[in-house]
């Protein structure tokens, strides 16, 4: 068995491992480990005690010398920023003021709550975060006007995976570090179409609602004074936003840093309201949770890329890929398509970064390399300006996840915060919004230049 044969049946092994339940992180780790070590004994004809010294040094080395970057302080920060916005009072502050200025519309309390959600990701980094928030503050309010419990459910579970996508995110953070791309890029380049997706999801809202008003009626009675007496308590959101993307793009510090003086002022806020310790052990708790678990993957997944490297699969399949005689289009849908089957079995960090090694050099090869010119590639873009275009398309494409049976991991959190709702309801209720994503994706991908038009600025 050739070494590209061997490494196919240990992704094979690997995947099947994912699937029946195993963890990501253990089960890369276990197959990268298993995979170095066939390879020093097997193409390397090493000693096999050797090759055991040789393969476990290397594998606590990795994670160690990849994440010890200070990129990968920008991940529990902007988890931070998010929890500790919570305590401060702006999820609150800022769906109320979505309430009053849309909530005349057909379904508009499920648009203000879309809104509200982009505008909370635009402060976490975590749709899960994101999800159990707004699953505390916006169903009770659209249950109290009538609205269906599965809808609002649904858009609540839909709307907390525009945190994915929408600056700061942790998981284009996690894509830049697994395809050494720019951070401050790919951060820019998630506004637009988180806005797009954002404004996707109104429409369809609105146009179920007047199909079906009973799924969610409108909500009047505000005054202008009433309208615009809610927006100054939302405003500290966009000021938070603001300095986070001044400080990195004014030249002031590092994205990580800028997330730092992000989550200072956040917290300053949150002791201005009169947050008690307990909330604020309680965000740093879960934010040191989810970091905890967000980097362990990564470990796992680093050791599993450093055996693939080894075995010289990544460019292999690059090859394949760039010589396949159909148009590049066409082969990149196939391998979105492929995410869109990942998705239904696997979380959004855990597919992206099992797949990424594999899929990004692929893509990059279909383009027609690094660097091309804008002329020469097949996609029409140079080789920067691909990473960063298909780092949204993927990371839109891992939203998927979080709304899909049978992990759809945003729908179990909703439910798990409204007992009363089952996840059966929560599933049924987000399916349209799948729709919505894959609308979102056809038009990125029609329109690069919603994702390119903001970076191109830098």
């Amino acid at each position: 068995m050739t070494t590209i044969e061997t490494a196919i049946l240990l992704s094979g092994v690997l995947l099947i491992l994912v699937l029946i339940g195993v963890r990501v992180a253990f089960a890369t780790a276990l197959i990268g480990i298993l995979g170095m070590f066939l390879f020093y004994t097997i193409d390397k004809g090493m000693d096999p005690m050797r090759a055991i010294t040789v393969t476990l040094k290397l594998s606590g080395q990795i994670p160690h010398s990849k994440t010890a970057s200070h990129v990968l302080g920008l991940i529990p920060v902007f988890v931070l920023i998010g929890y500790l916005a919570y305590f401060a009072g702006l999820t609150t502050a800022i769906f109320e003021a979505a309430k009053r200025w849309l909530g005349w519309l057909p379904g508009g309390m499920g648009v203000a709550t879309v809104f509200a959600t982009a505008g909370f990701a635009a402060v976490s980094g975590a749709s899960v975060a994101t999800s159990a928030v707004f699953a505390r503050i916006a169903i009770p309010e659209m249950l109290r006007v009538g609205y269906d419990k599965r809808f609002a459910a649904g858009v609540v579970a839909a709307g907390g995976t525009l945190a994915s996508l929408i600056p700061p995110s942790a998981i284009l953070v996690i894509y830049a570090i697994i395809t050494e791309s720019s951070v401050g890029k790919l951060l820019l380049a998630g506004f637009l179409p988180g806005a797009v997706s954002a404004v996707i999801y109104a429409v369809m809202i609105i146009g179920m609602a007047k199909r079906n008003p009973k799924l969610g009626p409108p909500v009047t009675g505000f005054t202008w004074a009433q309208r615009f007496a809610a927006l100054p308590p939302a405003a500290p959101i966009f000021f938070v936003v603001a300095i986070i993307m001044y400080c990195i793009y004014g030249g002031w510090g590092t994205p990580t840093e800028a997330g730092a003086l992000g989550a200072f002022v956040v917290l300053l806020m949150a002791l201005y309201k009169g947050t008690r310790w307990k909330d604020l052990s309680g965000a740093l708790i879960e934010s040191a949770k989810l970091t905890t678990m967000i980097f362990t993957m990564i470990w796992g997944v680093l050791i599993f890329v450093r055996y693939l490297g080894f075995a010289d699969l990544p460019n292999t399949f690059a090859a394949f890929i760039s010589g396949l005689h159909q148009p590049a289009i066409l082969t990149l849908l196939i391998i979105l398509g492929a995410y869109v089957i990942l998705g239904m079995f696997m979380d959004a960090i855990g597919m992206l970064i099992l797949t990424l090694p594999v899929t990004f050099p692929a893509v990059i090869a279909l383009n027609g390399g690094v660097d091309v010119t804008r002329e020469a590639s097949a996609l029409g873009m140079s080789g920067e300006e691909c990473a960063i275009w298909f780092g949204i398309i993927v990371v839109k494409m891992a939203e998927l996840c979080l709304i899909t049976p049978p992990i759809g991991l945003n729908c179990f959190v909703v439910a798990g915060v409204r007992p009363d709702i089952s996840a059966q309801d929560v599933f049924r209720g987000a399916s349209p919004f799948f729709i919505a994503d894959l609308a979102t994706v056809a038009v990125l991908i029609a329109f690069p230049g919603i994702v390119l038009w903001l970076p191109s600025l830098l």
